[in-house]
C-alpha cells in the first residue's frame, strides 16, 4: 500500500510536520512518498490508495501551489481518501485548531472544489532569528495584535505532537472504498 503525501511550507515546520505523519504511517508498514507542492507539476495520483496534502499560512494565505495543485486534480481527489492540513500560528489558541474554529482553513474548504474526508489545523512554529527583517517586523507586528509572542531573539513550536500523531492515526482509519462520483 503507497500514500502520497505532499506539502507546502514556509520556513519548514509544515515539512516537519508531514514528515512526523510519514514516519508514523511507515510504522505501519505503509510505503508514502513525500513530495513539495512547490516542485510538483503534474502527478498521477492512480497508483496511490490515499492522498494527504498540508499546507502553512502566510500573511493569510496558502501558498498558491495549493490552490493550483487542486485545481488540477480535483477529480481524482474526490475519488479518492484524502487528508488535508493547514498550519499557521492562530491555531497556537487550542480554540483555534479545528477546521471550523480556524478562519484559514474554512476559507480554504468552504472556497475548494476538493473536499477531503479528514481536515486538521496544527500550530505551526515562530522563529524570529531566522526570518527576514521585513518578515520578523511584519510578524512581530500580526502577533502583537493577536497577543502573541514578540521577543525577536525567541525560537518558539507551538505544534502539538500528540495532535499530529493523532491525525495520523486518523487518516489511517479513512476506508478505500470510497465510491467513484460522476
Amino acid at each position: 500500500m503507497s500514500y502520497l503525501l505532499l506539502y507546502s511550507t514556509q520556513d519548514g515546520q509544515t515539512k516537519k510536520i508531514i514528515t512526523r505523519i510519514a514516519e508514523n504511517l511507515r510504522r505501519t508498514g505503509i510505503e508514502c512518498d513525500l513530495r513539495d507542492l512547490s516542485t510538483v507539476i503534474q502527478v498521477n495520483l492512480m497508483p496511490y490508495q490515499k492522498v494527504m496534502v498540508g499546507a502553512s499560512i502566510r500573511y493569510g494565505h496558502f501558498n498558491s501551489a495549493l490552490h493550483n495543485f487542486v485545481i488540477r486534480h480535483q477529480k481524482q481527489l474526490n475519488q479518492m481518501p484524502t487528508a488535508f492540513f493547514g498550519v499557521n500560528l492562530t491555531a497556537r489558541k487550542p480554540e483555534k485548531r479545528t477546521p471550523e474554529t480556524n478562519a484559514y482553513v474554512r476559507k480554504f474548504l468552504i472556497n475548494s472544489p476538493w473536499q477531503p474526508d479528514l481536515c486538521g489545523v496544527f500550530a505551526g512554529a515562530l522563529r524570529y532569528p531566522r526570518y527576514r527583517w521585513l518578515d520578523r517586523t511584519m510578524i512581530q507586528f500580526i502577533m502583537r495584535m493577536t497577543g502573541g509572542e514578540t521577543d525577536t531573539t525567541k525560537e518558539i513550536e507551538y505544534t502539538d505532537w500528540e495532535q499530529v500523531d493523532r491525525f495520523s492515526e486518523e487518516f489511517l482509519q479513512i476506508s478505500c472504498d470510497k465510491e467513484p462520483q460522476e
